[in-house]
C-alpha cells in the first residue's frame, strides 16, 4: 500500500513457532529496500473479544477508502471453524477498529472495492463449496451486513492450470477498461500444489461480470526462492503500488510461505495481453 508521504508500507503475515499468525508493518521510502519492521506486532489476534482469531489471521489485503478516510484491511481469521474473512479499518496503522467475522467458513482471499457500487461497499472473497473453490462478490451497506453474493469468477475443470481452486491475488487494479484483476489459480500435481497468477477484467459499473479472463497463467514460481521454502513453489501476491505514472506495477507477493518477494509490471501490458490471449 502507497501511503500519502510516498511510503510504501506492507503488512506482513508472521508466523511463531506454535503455527499462529499475527501482522507485522514494513516501511520503505522507495518500495524496494531499507525496509523498517515494527519492532512489536502491528495487529494481534485478539481471541477473547473475537474467537473467530483463535488460531491467528493472515493474508491481509489493504484498500484506502476515500469515502471513510481510512484503510480497510481484509484478512483471514483461523479458528476451529475454520478461515473466515473479517475486516478491520485504520488511519495510521497504530489503531484498529475491528469489524468482526463478515463471511464464515470456509472462506478466504478477500479484498475490498475502493468505492461503492450501485449505493453499496463490494467484497470480493473465495468461499470453498463442493463443487469447488471459486471467487466471489458480495454487497453491503454498512460493511458489516453483507449480501446480493454472486459468482465472478469460476475455477475451471479438467486439465487445466487453474481448474478447481482459484482465488483473488491483490486488490482490484481500476483501469478506465474496467477492473483488472490478478488471481492465483491452483494446480494438484503428484508433489503437490502448483499455485500461478492469471488475468481477468471485469466490468467497472458491474465487478460481477466478467469482460475478459485469460486462458494461461502469466506468472509462475521459478526463482530457488520461490520453489524452495515452508510450502515449495507458490507466488502468492496480496499487495501492490502503482507508480506516479499510474502505469508501473510494484506486486509484492509470498514465495514458498518463506519470504516476500517484488516483481514488476505494467498495467497497460497486461491489457494488452489480456486483449490478445484472453477470452469470455
Amino acid at each position: 500500500m502507497l501511503l500519502a508521504d510516498g511510503t510504501t508500507l506492507l503488512l506482513c503475515r508472521v508466523e511463531d513457532r506454535r503455527g499462529h499468525s499475527h501482522l507485522c508493518a514494513a516501511r520503505s521510502a522507495n518500495g524496494v529496500d531499507g525496509w523498517i519492521i515494527d519492532e512489536e506486532p502491528t495487529f494481534l489476534p485478539d481471541p477473547k473479544n473475537y474467537p473467530e482469531e483463535l488460531w491467528g489471521i493472515e493474508d491481509p489485503r489493504i484498500t484506502f477508502v476515500d469515502e471513510l478516510g481510512q484503510y480497510v484491511i481484509a484478512y483471514t481469521a483461523f479458528s476451529r471453524g475454520g478461515p473466515g474473512v473479517a475486516l478491520a479499518l485504520t488511519e495510521d496503522f497504530r489503531q484498529f477498529e475491528r469489524c468482526g467475522l463478515v463471511m464464515q467458513p470456509d472462506d478466504k482471499d478477500a479484498a475490498l472495492l475502493p468505492r461503492r457500487i450501485d449505493g453499496d461497499f463490494a467484497l470480493l472473497h473465495r468461499p470453498m463449496t463442493d463443487s469447488g473453490a471459486h471467487i466471489w462478490i458480495s454487497y453491503s451497506p454498512d460493511l458489516r451486513n453483507w449480501g446480493h453474493h454472486k459468482q465472478v469468477l469460476h475455477a475451471r475443470k479438467g486439465s487445466w492450470w487453474d481448474a478447481n481452486k482459484v482465488g483473488l491475488s491483490p486488490p482490484l487494479i481500476e483501469t478506465p477498461e474496467g477492473w483488472l484483476m490478478l488471481y492465483h489459480g491452483v494446480r494438484g500435481t503428484a508433489a503437490g500444489c502448483l499455485y500461478r497468477l492469471g488475468v481477468a477484467l471485469l466490468a467497472l459499473d458491474q465487478p460481477d461480470r466478467c469482460l475478459s479472463r485469460g486462458d494461461s497463467w502469466i506468472f509462475a514460481p521459478e526463482a530457488p526462492y520461490e520453489r524452495e521454502g515452508d510450502v515449495g513453489y507458490v507466488a502468492f501476491p496480496c499487495g501492490y503500488t502503482l507508480g506516479a505514472d499510474g502505469d508501473a506495477i510494484n506486486l509484492y507477493y509470498g514465495a514458498a510461505d518463506t519470504c516476500v518477494a517484488l516483481a514488476t509490471g505494467s498495467v497497460s501490458q497486461l491489457l494488452r495481453w489480456l486483449d490478445e490471449h484472453g477470452s469470455v
